[in-house]
């Protein structure tokens, strides 16, 4: 009798299933059927409104939504991964955050105006100037929750406290325009925990970790369900509001003007050093025109920088100077110039922006006379040489005094910045100049200027066309640049001069483009 060989397994089919393990993957399955669902519902709505709205154009009237939360949530974290930017600094310390950081947005395809408030802190030290600060913070906070047209209440899935249980409480005369988000949920994790929030009343919790970008496009479509867009409108680039950037060293006013310039209380305002820490952004009109402030973080020598915070702080700062088209250099008229002041200075003028020098508490000085302005204006212009078409200014950001003078300032400026002189009237020009001040001539130095012509408006450029471009002397191409200003009317802005090879008359190259026209 033959005994019955055991079988081998057959590898090529698969293992089959315990009913447990059957009934996970199919409740798994119907799962990710659903998210797909959900996927392909977003994604047919965001077309529908992308044929409405342009990621790449201006729109005026926007929703509000306020983030809020107490000290590190994920809330700057949050609004940078909205908004697809860094604005925002994000740092492990609680209570990075202080003044409010706003910036436009799409959400699920519609345009709305993101706003990151400072981190809603109980005090507990009364005697410290942090704790001030902390009140400071929590009283902008609140403020904003009155303006917003929605809420995002961002809570911690790891832990809740008392700071949670008290904003909670708070934004329950709020509970028309609050949406819940838990963070710190990513891949499922502590999803447990997260529910814990629900006890609380809340009938919906959105599950997300900002970090990772986990849940993010339902809770887009959560924050702008029922939001009114039909005040929004388009703005033309036209329209652009001039950037005006305001620096200088921590506590030299920077936040009060702001303030004064916006009629509003955007910055906190403190003689604590290092108030600000993120740009904060203000908009107003002044004749006829939009101007848009950006109030930075002081700036402190490189030495002086321990905090992580500072670090970024600053960096957001000098950062601002690639966005602005003026830049406001603030010095305290009592403790006068700075090093940093300098610095500053040199940053702007590298990268061609108009630059008022804002001499600022001068209604602190007992000589206010115009002996003393002309005395202080001279001392300036000797520090920065090369920058005596720069304004300077002085005034009280405290008392509003002279922000007229240094409003109507930058608007000069501002329309020099965006002048563009044709190429014809500047050749008239420089064939005058050139009878006026022959180009030196030696066997060592000889060359011809042939033409010139503007290459860029804001920074504002030349391009002047010469035979040996190399032999041009420094004080050739100063005596240029002194005429530019002088008699084409960018007589307070900065004005750069390239230099390039050609033997070409601009009276022959005229005439030949005419020939092939």
């Amino acid at each position: 009798m033959k005994k019955n060989k055991k079988k081998k397994p057959d590898f090529s089919k698969p293992k089959p299933e315990k009913k447990d393990e059957l009934e996970i993957r199919q409740i798994e399955e119907k799962k990710d059927e659903e998210n797909f669902s959900v996927k392909k519902e977003i994604e047919s709505r965001r077309k529908e409104r992308s044929q409405k709205f342009f990621p790449d154009r201006i729109y005026n009237n926007l929703p509000l939504i306020v983030i809020a939360g107490r000290p590190n949530v994920g809330k700057s974290t949050l609004f940078n991964a909205l908004t697809h930017t860094k604005r925002a600094i994000t740092d492990p310390t609680p209570g990075v955050t202080r003044d409010p950081v706003e910036g436009t947005c799409f959400l699920s395809g519609l345009p709305v105006h993101l706003m990151d408030t400072g981190g809603y802190k109980l005090t507990r030290n009364l005697k410290s100037r942090e704790s001030e600060m902390d009140d400071l913070v929590v009283e902008k906070t609140v403020s904003m929750f009155q303006k917003a047209d929605k809420i995002l209440l961002l809570l911690d899935a790891t832990e809740i406290n008392s700071e949670d249980e008290e904003l909670i409480h708070l934004l329950r005369s709020y509970s028309d325009k609050l949406i819940v988000a838990v963070n710190k949920t990513e891949g499922g994790k502590n999803e447990h925990l997260a529910y814990n929030y629900m006890k609380y009343g809340f009938k919906d919790i959105s599950l997300i970790s900002a970090f990772h970008g986990d849940g993010l496009n339902v809770l887009q479509e959560k924050m702008i369900e029922g939001l009114d867009f039909s005040k929004v409108t388009e703005g033309s680039e036209e329209e652009r509001p001039i950037r005006i950037a305001i620096l200088g060293k921590p506590n030299v006013g920077k936040s009060t003007l702001s303030n004064a310039l916006t009629h509003t209380e955007s910055s906190i305002v403190s003689d604590y050093a290092g108030t600000t820490r993120d740009v904060v952004e203000g908009s107003f009109r002044y004749n006829g025109h939009d101007i848009q402030i950006l109030d930075t973080a002081g700036i402190r020598r490189k030495s002086k920088v321990k905090e992580n915070v500072e670090y970024y702080s600053v960096n957001r700062a000098i950062k601002t100077l690639d966005e602005c088209d003026i830049a406001f250099i603030m010095i305290d008229a009592v403790e006068g110039l700075a090093e940093q002041d300098k610095k500053i200075t040199g940053l702007a003028f590298e990268r061609g922006r108009g630059v008022v020098f804002i001499l600022n508490k001068w209604d602190l000085l007992e000589d206010q006379g115009n002996k003393t302005v002309k005395k202080t204006k001279e001392w300036i212009q000797t520090m920065f040489g090369q920058m005596n078409w720069a304004p300077i200014i002085p005034l009280s950001a405290k008392n509003h005094d002279g922000i007229k003078n240094l409003m109507d300032t930058a608007l000069e400026i501002y329309s020099q910045l965006t002048r563009k002189v044709d190429t014809a009237s500047l050749n008239t020009a420089l064939k005058d100049w050139l009878f006026k001040y022959p180009p030196p001539a030696t066997r060592s130095i000889h060359f011809k200027i042939r033409y010139m012509t503007q290459t860029s408006i804001n920074p504002v450029n030349f391009l002047i066309f010469a035979t040996r471009p190399d032999n041009v002397p420094l004080t050739y191409v100063t005596y240029l640049k002194n005429r530019i200003r002088e008699d084409l009317g960018f007589d307070h802005i900065p004005v750069q001069i390239e230099m390039k090879a050609s033997r070409q008359k601009w009276k022959d190259r005229t005439e030949k483009n005419e020939k092939e026209l």
